[in-house]
């Protein structure tokens, strides 16, 4: 297993995986994510800010990660590590690999001088706050955003479930 940056060769496989974990999440009534922007996820890959879990020659899990999250979060004033979109591929779901990324997360977060790991998901989802929960993030409960606009357009359809972890 190596964690590293994803690269522009990845582009492809990073949507999908988008596009698994929405049909995955429709298939479970839950709030879906919509069609992101290639030039976002681009821009990301530009940034060093989109990551990948390798298994052998195989991607197994992707996410984005950003050191400020003012839409969602507001002006907390602990300098976080913000993980977005993490997903799984369907052939490495119940293997760990969330978890292998929230460590190495951890690990990142405190190497940049950060206080926490923070995360959000939109829709009162019992399952994936457990899971997160059992992660090692604490569920500090659902928050209606005051403002989606700025936001992906699933993030005007229900409440934020938010979550966080200390580095240290």
């Amino acid at each position: 297993m190596v964690i590293t940056n994803s690269s522009h060769d990845d582009l492809d496989m990073i949507l999908r995986l988008y596009d698994s974990a929405r049909t995955l999440m429709r298939s479970k009534g839950q709030v879906t994510w919509p069609l992101f922007d290639q030039e976002m996820i681009t821009r990301e890959i530009d940034q060093g800010h989109q990551w990948k879990l390798m298994v052998e020659d195989e991607i197994a899990c992707i996410w984005a990660t950003t050191f400020s999250d003012p839409l969602i979060w507001g002006d907390k004033p602990e300098p976080s590590l913000y993980i977005h979109r993490l997903t799984t591929a369907a052939a490495h779901r119940g293997k760990g690999h969330s978890h292998k990324a929230i460590q190495w997360a951890r690990v990142h977060a405190k190497e940049k001088g950060k206080t926490y790991v923070r995360l959000d998901t939109v829709g009162h989802n019992e399952g994936l706050i457990k899971h997160y929960v059992s992660l090692g993030f604490v569920f500090l409960g659902m928050y209606e955003l005051p403002q989606a606009e700025g936001l992906p357009a699933h993030y005007q359809e229900d409440a934020v479930a938010r979550f966080e972890m200390q580095v240290g």
